[in-house]
């Protein structure tokens, strides 16, 4: 059983010991897609949503997400970030929005579960701001885009 990273010799969860890895700066960037009606799209562009500003709020909650992810995520590391950053790309031919996180930080383990967190508790809070016009909006392909840093270097989605 040691060929598994999260399992010690005796079948026991663990978490990764990093603490003789090298702290080097380290960068994740996702992203995924929320998908709704045309009608719901233009009241989220337009502000008309009754609860507010949704994608303020969803730029809010992404970043909190983000630096909670070691409290959702079992075998995840609390990190230090040192910068998140949420962008939207509303798409009114698609019906589409696209969101975009960075997560950055100098450390010893990689920001990408931040970054893709991120982007997931994005998607969420849209989706609850929303749920009263559009009980069809739905999340698809959220993903790892990029990461540097660490051992393993940099990975670039292709």
């Amino acid at each position: 059983m040691t060929d598994f990273t999260h399992i010690d010799s005796n079948g026991h969860v663990q978490m990764v010991d990093v603490t003789e890895k090298n702290h080097t700066e380290r960068t994740a960037i996702a992203e995924g897609f929320v998908h709704l009606s045309h009608e719901t799209l233009e009241k989220i562009i337009s502000q008309k949503v009754k609860k507010g500003n949704v994608l303020e709020t969803a730029r809010i909650a992404g970043i909190m997400g983000a630096k909670k992810t070691a409290d959702l995520i079992p075998m995840c590391h609390p990190l230090n970030l040192t910068y998140v950053k949420i962008d939207f790309f509303p798409d009114t031919e698609k019906n589409t929005i696209r969101i975009q996180s960075e997560a950055r930080l100098v450390g010893q383990t990689g920001v990408e579960m931040e970054a893709l967190t991120a982007v997931s508790v994005s998607a969420l809070t849209i989706y609850d701001m929303v749920k009263s016009y559009d009980k069809g909006v739905f999340f698809s392909d959220i993903r790892l885009l990029k990461k540097t840093g660490g051992k393993s270097g940099t990975f670039i989605k292709q």
